[in-house]
């Protein structure tokens, strides 16, 4: 090899040292690209309960998360709070409505459901967000409790049923002290797990068991339901319940 070749090839090899070297000092140097959560809800929870609806309320128990983007949507935004661009960066979605399940387009509910099953997004349904269009259609069945609803300030015992869950990971049995009473039978199919039982006081005294929290796998997608969660309480303020959510957002999005 003569010199100028042999000064050539060291050149080059440096040239590509120094290409790979500062290739990965940037990959090193970039941030880990955070995971999305949204928060959605329709907008008619009462202020006084409420002030800024349950969707902020939600997100904002989840801001202990670490690595995660942590966003608000509404059936009053543009789009009804989930555009394209912002609906396919979510690894999971937390839906809560109420009076206005109707109302959400029929172009959305497929689109939530294609994110659920053919692409893996959680999708985690709280209290009256069971008669929503996206969890029945995820569902297949009417999704109704066919006991009836109370709205009677009952309270709630939540009894942990799978201990060893992520979704229950620092979690003991708690009191929800009011909510809105669901009675059994729930009109969805039977859970792949009972993650919370529960059970109702009257306020006449009898008592009344009633799931409070149950989960499926629909195509790649994780779901779970929490039935605790009425608007004319500040339940989703309770420390217990804002963990159950915190852990569940990971293990929706297959973290756990």
């Amino acid at each position: 090899m003569s010199e100028m070749d042999r000064r050539t090839f060291i050149g080059g090899g440096v040239a590509a040292a120094c290409a790979t070297s500062l290739m990965l000092g940037t990959q090193a140097d970039a941030k880990p690209q955070k995971r999305r959560v949204i928060c959605w809800s329709e907008g008619t929870a009462p202020k006084n309960i409420y002030p800024a609806d349950i969707n902020h309320a939600i997100a904002e128990g989840l801001s202990p998360l670490k690595g995660w983007d942590v966003v608000t949507a509404s059936l009053n935004d543009a789009d009804q709070g989930l555009p394209d661009d912002l609906l396919n960066s979510a690894s999971v979605i937390i839906w809560w409505g109420h009076m206005r399940h109707d109302d959400v387009k029929t172009e959305l509910v497929n689109k939530l459901v294609h994110r659920v099953k053919e692409e893996g997004m959680g999708f985690i349904g709280t209290h009256s967000a069971h008669w929503s269009r996206p969890f029945k259609a995820l569902m297949g069945t009417p999704c109704g409790w066919t006991g009836g609803y109370n709205e009677d300030g009952s309270s709630v015992a939540v009894s942990v049923k799978a201990p060893k869950h992520p979704i229950t990971k620092g979690i003991k049995d708690f009191v929800i002290p009011h909510t809105e009473r669901y009675t059994e039978r729930f009109e969805a199919p039977d859970p792949e797990q009972l993650i919370f039982d529960g059970v109702y006081t009257l306020p006449n005294g009898k008592t009344e068991p009633s799931r409070q929290g149950m989960i499926w796998t629909v195509g790649k997608g994780r779901v779970f339901y929490f039935q605790p969660g009425h608007e004319s309480y500040p339940i989703y303020f309770q420390e217990e319940v804002r963990q159950v959510f915190r852990n569940a957002v990971p293990w929706a999005a297959h973290l756990k």
